[in-house]
């Protein structure tokens, strides 16, 4: 089946399940930092497993619901976790859940995740604001034949990271004096932590943090138009940076911990973004 009747079915159930409802502003929601999605209002919830097409998060601190409802008064689509291709989905699967926000008609799509800090200052727990990415994960969600519905054959990613969405969410952290780091975000495959020999590669390759997610998703929806803003929750130093082994649960604390302030960045950022 083409990309393009994947996401028409799956576009189908969805509406079925929230008639006229129309989201402006896609949210993809990291480890640990699901939970505020709990701030949404008129919420409708639909496991990943009820939607064609989209397969199935396996990951602790990723509950796998498409969530449609209101957060500061913006009608968004929020994915409650995500799929990595870790869990084994290749890249372009792991991007079907973005793609699907982006064939619903969103205006903008914000990403989170949790990451290691690589650059040093950074702390557990800071927000960071993405301004560009290295994909060393080994996949992109363009490869295979490409569909002309969907998307472009060769999108350029100059401004993956709109600019104007990063000067309006500056804007939103600096009146809210809510601090806000900027860097580079490095993809690398996983599920194993980097060794401290990969850290200090991805030190001198110009990276500031380093995770398992959100590229393919960012490169799916510049494919498909879509304005993307990315913002990384510090979750531990990465690895030969700290003290102690890095643990997953480790991960999930530290991010659920920066949720509230997240929130409070994205209630004052998303009426802005919504009508950009």
């Amino acid at each position: 089946m083409r990309l393009k009747e994947q996401l028409d079915a799956a576009a189908a159930v969805v509406r079925a399940r929230a008639p006229g409802f129309s989201p402006k502003v896609g949210l993809v929601l990291g480890s640990g930092l699901h939970a505020v999605a709990d701030s949404c209002t008129g919420a409708v919830a639909i496991p990943f497993g009820d939607i064609p097409h989209l397969g199935q998060a396996s990951v602790q601190g990723h509950p796998g619901q498409l969530l449609l409802g209101t957060l500061a008064g913006v009608p968004v689509a929020v994915l409650q976790g995500r799929l990595h291709p870790y869990e084994g989905y290749s890249a372009a699967e792991a991007a079907v859940p973005v793609r699907l926000l982006c064939w619903l008609g969103i205006r903008a799509l914000v990403l989170t995740n949790a990451s290691g800090g690589i650059r040093q200052g950074l702390q557990p727990g800071d927000l960071l604001l993405v301004t560009d990415h290295l994909n060393l994960s080994g996949g992109n969600p363009l490869h295979g034949p490409n569909e002309e519905a969907v998307g472009p054959r060769f999108p350029d990613l100059t401004a993956a990271y709109s600019p104007a969405l990063r000067a309006s969410l500056k804007a939103t952290a600096a009146g809210l004096r809510i601090p806000l780091a900027e860097g580079v975000y490095a993809m690398v495959a996983g599920p194993s932590y980097e060794t401290p020999a990969e850290v200090r590669m991805l030190r001198q390759l110009g990276a500031d943090c380093v995770g398992m997610s959100t590229v393919p998703e960012v490169i799916a929806a510049v494919h498909q138009g879509v304005p993307v803003l990315a913002l990384s929750c510090i979750a531990n130093p990465a690895a030969g940076l700290g003290n102690g082994p890095l643990q997953h649960e480790d991960v999930q604390a530290a991010a659920g911990g920066a949720a509230a302030t997240l929130l409070r960045l994205l209630t004052g950022f998303l009426p802005g973004a919504a009508s950009m």
